[in-house]
């Protein structure tokens, strides 16, 4: 791989994400500041299907209230509500309180990307199919080199 291919061979962002304490009060008014409507409220998805692990090992209490602002050509920002189990959501906001969680990345051949990742340092903390069964995500805990989480976001759709 030759640098300027990158390390999960993308450089647009897709997604920024946001942990919050109450979602419905921070969506309102992220809708007002974009001057839309505020959109719905979901969770995270059903155990059964999501198969959320964290820390390498099974996570099915985990979760979240989740919903998404579409802000330009495939970027959206992301709200994160996470209940009270281990997670890398609720690991950020006990670490640090609300705030900007990850920057993600979409990508082809998820475990190759984050083997890409670990190669260059990263810790995979967080993973799970989407609610719907239409894809995965990777979060990789990126704090030493690039002060964030990065998350991959592999969809089956595309």
């Amino acid at each position: 791989m030759r640098d300027s291919d990158g390390v999960v061979k993308t450089k647009l962002v897709t997604q920024v994400g946001f942990i919050v304490r109450d979602i419905e009060s921070t969506k309102v008014k992220w809708a007002r500041f974009l001057g839309v409507e505020p959109p719905p409220t979901m969770d995270a998805g059903d155990y059964a299907v999501t198969q959320t692990r964290y820390q390498g090992e099974p996570a099915p209490e985990a979760q979240a209230k989740l919903c998404f602002f579409d802000v330009g050509p495939g970027l959206q920002l992301e709200l994160i509500e996470p209940n009270e189990a281990r997670s890398t959501w609720r690991d950020y906001l006990d670490a640090h309180g609300e705030g900007p969680h990850h920057l993600a990345f979409k990508v082809k051949g998820m475990k190759d990307a984050v083997a890409a990742c670990e190669a260059f340092g990263m810790k995979l903390a967080q993973t799970g199919e989407y609610g719907d069964g239409s894809g995965r995500y990777a979060y990789l805990d990126a704090d030493d080199s690039l002060k964030t989480l990065v998350e991959l976001l592999e969809s089956d759709r595309d």
